[in-house]
């Protein structure tokens, strides 16, 4: 198998580039995986797999969540994107 030209890569590099740009687009996505987790994607670098128990249960306490997040919060403990 011959190796690609120059201008075949560069064309590769772009595609590929194009396609990552998409993914930061801020929208959340969401897959279910074949073990059957279901994983959150565009939160940050990596997703975040939960299994549908463990999505129930942090559901159910996103009152306390939120809570505990303005708390620490108004505290100065959590670490804040700068805008």
């Amino acid at each position: 198998m011959a190796e690609p030209s120059y201008e075949e890569l560069k064309a590769r590099v772009a595609e590929l580039e194009k396609q990552s740009g998409t993914r930061r687009s801020g929208k959340l996505e969401f897959k279910v995986g074949e073990k059957g987790g279901v994983s959150v994607y565009g939160l940050g670098r990596f997703p975040v797999t939960l299994y549908y128990e463990q999505w129930i249960r942090l559901l159910d306490s996103s009152a306390e969540l939120r809570a505990f997040l303005e708390e620490n919060k108004v505290e100065g403990r959590l670490k804040l994107k700068e805008k």
